[in-house]
């Protein structure tokens, strides 16, 4: 259910859509989110919707964070990418200590984190932490991040620290203040242009023991639902972003029809061709059915969270399959709206083509591949999945 907080930053996000949709060639041009833009996402909300009401934050439900990040991304991609990954900052920094957790908000709620999933460093041990080198790409909104990470296999004696089992990696994310850490300009790609996704770099920088975290085995030391398994949460996360392009792409398809639009040898209107309307029809039906999946998903998941915390992460193969479904039926469906365009919106002034660029870049992320089906199908065959939680 949702509290007054919830209710407060959905209405501000949907007043703000519009000033955001207006300003999508001008964050795309950026590569990043304007200064002044960032500043009333904060203060809609937006980055401690997920912080405890304990440290200043709103404490939402999974559910609204959801239709948060659908409105953000209809409106623009980028802006529904980058606000996603800055309100995730309280599940990374409560894999820190509870004594850390607090000092990070001391001075407000609105602390960002950026950084990189993938093992691409390496950690040396060193007396109170680690000497770390490593360069980490997809670091997206690493320009107005305070803090950055970076994931690392721990090194001993110039060799990979191998887990319990033997036959994997330790790894740890390694936390550095922003100022700390090197930007490099590599953000230049297809879509979700605004994001500001650049890779970051640090090179036998000093990392104390108790700014690393395992980011996906770790406890956090925050209690409630909201800490209960926060990768699932992020997954379903970015399934919300996904839906949010494709309805945007709808939307604007739809205006491009109203406006009159005739394709060039067509008899008639694209509003008035039934081939159009039958394509426009299977393609709203199918983003419907998308959030339908992403909402049931996200409802069954928080209940877990709540009333049974360990039958969540039984959940994971489910939760992954579901975003690469929904990032397929998200993809055709802009896809549907690009093709029925006509050479307009080919051009780069045309929303549509922006749409078209940021769900095939979104597709490519890993988090959403095909191969998360096969855990979702080897998990109804009893097959373990050495899935990470």
């Amino acid at each position: 259910m949702r509290n007054e907080d919830a209710a407060k930053v959905l209405q501000a996000v949907r007043d703000l859509a519009p000033t955001i949709s207006s300003r999508s060639a001008e964050i795309e041009e950026a590569r990043r989110l304007p200064a002044d833009l960032l500043e009333q996402l904060k203060a809609a909300g937006c980055f401690r919707m997920f912080l405890p009401r304990s440290h200043g934050g709103l404490e939402v439900d999974l559910r609204t964070g959801m239709d948060v990040l659908e409105t953000l991304a209809r409106a623009d991609a980028a802006t529904g990418w980058t606000v996603m990954i800055g309100s995730e900052s309280p599940h990374l920094f409560a894999l820190l200590s509870r004594e850390r957790f607090d000092a990070v908000y001391s001075g407000g709620p609105d602390v960002i984190i950026g950084g990189g999933f993938n093992a691409q460093g390496e950690a040396h041990a060193a007396e109170g932490g680690y000497r770390v080198t490593g360069r980490w790409s997809f670091a997206s909104g690493c320009e107005h991040a305070s803090w950055l990470f970076g994931n690392c296999v721990l090194m001993d004696g110039g060799r990979p620290r191998m887990g319990p089992a033997g036959d994997v990696p330790e790894m740890r994310g390694m936390l550095f203040p922003a100022s700390e850490v090197r930007i490099i300009d590599t953000w230049s790609v297809l879509g979700l242009r605004g994001t500001g996704s650049h890779d970051i770099a640090v090179e036998g920088a000093f990392c104390p023991a108790a700014n690393s975290f395992d980011i996906f085995q770790g406890q956090p030391s925050i209690a409630g639902p909201g800490f209960v398994a926060p990768v699932l949460h992020f997954v379903l996360h970015m399934g919300a972003v996904a839906v949010g392009i494709a309805q945007g792409a709808l939307d604007d398809v739809v205006t491009l029809a109203r406006s009159g639009k005739k394709r060039l040898y067509a008899r008639a209107e694209l509003a008035e061709s039934p081939v159009f309307q039958v394509h426009l029809g299977r393609a709203e039906m199918s983003v419907r059915a998308a959030r339908a999946l992403l909402r049931d998903t996200g409802d069954e998941l928080w209940d877990a969270c709540v009333n049974n915390p360990a039958a969540a992460a039984a959940m994971a193969p489910r939760i992954s399959g579901a975003l690469a479904w929904v990032t397929e039926v998200a993809a055709r469906a802009v896809d549907t709206c690009y093709q029925a365009g006509g050479g307009g919106v080919a051009r780069s002034a045309s929303p549509v083509q922006r749409r078209f660029r940021d769900i095939h870049t979104f597709s490519q992320h890993a988090a959403a591949a095909e191969g998360w089906f096969g855990q979702a199908g080897g998990a109804l065959l009893g097959h373990a999945t050495g899935y990470w939680t």
